[in-house]
C-alpha cells in the first residue's frame, strides 16, 4: 500500500469516495487507480476487509444484487467525515504530492528504458552490418602474371570481372533486407550447385 494511506487513512478515503455516492468494491479500486494516474491500485484483499470493518462500525452499509455488493455511507460515516475534515484535506495534499513523485519516477524509468533499448538496437544493428560486411566484402583476387596468350587473357579478365560483379551483387542483395531461413538455405544450395558445375567444367 502506498505510504499516504498508512495509519488508517485509506479507511478515511473510502468514506470520502462513498460520500460521493454508492459504489461496489471494484468501482472503489478503479477510482483509486484513476486518482493515482494508474501508478497505484489497491488489491481486492486491501479494499474489501476495510469495507467490512467500516460496515461493522456502522459507517457504511451494503445491498446485494446479482452477486455484487454495493456499499453506501451511513449518517455515522458522514459524521466521521465532518469530524475529520482537516485530516482529509491533509490527505488530499499528500496524495497530490505522491502522484507527482510517482509520475516523475515513472518518467525517469521510461526515459532510461527507452535509452537502453535505443543503445541495444544501435549495437545490434552495427554488429549485423559488420558481420555482413566481413562475410560478403571478400578481398580482391591478386593480379595474375601478365600473359601473352592474347584472346585467352581477355576471357580470363572478363571471368574475373564477372566473379567480382557477382560477389558485389550478392553482397548488395544481402545488405538490402532481412531474409528468412528458407531463402538463405535456398541461396546456399544455388551457390553450391554453381560451384560444383564450375569445378566439373574446369577440371
Amino acid at each position: 500500500m502506498t505510504a499516504v494511506f498508512s495509519h488508517g487513512r485509506l479507511r478515511l478515503y473510502l468514506l470520502k469516495l462513498l460520500d460521493d455516492g454508492p459504489k461496489h468494491g471494484y468501482e472503489l479500486i478503479r477510482l483509486l487507480e484513476d486518482r493515482f494516474l494508474g501508478l497505484y491500485a489497491p488489491s481486492a484483499g486491501t479494499i474489501y476487509p476495510r469495507l467490512q470493518r467500516l460496515e461493522v462500525e456502522g459507517l457504511v452499509s451494503h445491498t446485494a444484487a446479482g452477486g455484487r455488493k454495493t456499499y453506501e455511507i451511513t449518517d455515522a460515516g458522514r459524521a466521521e467525515l465532518r469530524q475529520r475534515a482537516g485530516e482529509l484535506t491533509a490527505l488530499e495534499t499528500d496524495i497530490a504530492a505522491s502522484v507527482a513523485d510517482l509520475s516523475s519516477l515513472a518518467g525517469e524509468i521510461r526515459s532510461e528504458v527507452r535509452g537502453s533499448v535505443r543503445d541495444l538496437k544501435r549495437e545490434l544493428s552495427e554488429a549485423t552490418r559488420q558481420t555482413r560486411r566481413a562475410r560478403w566484402e571478400a578481398p580482391a583476387p591478386p593480379p595474375r602474371p601478365t600473359s601473352t596468350a592474347g584472346p585467352q587473357t581477355e576471357l580470363l579478365d572478363e571471368l574475373d570481372q564477372r566473379l567480382a560483379a557477382f560477389t558485389a551483387e550478392v553482397g548488395r542483395l544481402m545488405r538490402a533486407r532481412q531474409f528468412s531461413d528458407t531463402q538463405l538455405r535456398t541461396a546456399i544450395r544455388l551457390l553450391d550447385g554453381a560451384l560444383d558445375g564450375l569445378r566439373r567444367l574446369l577440371r
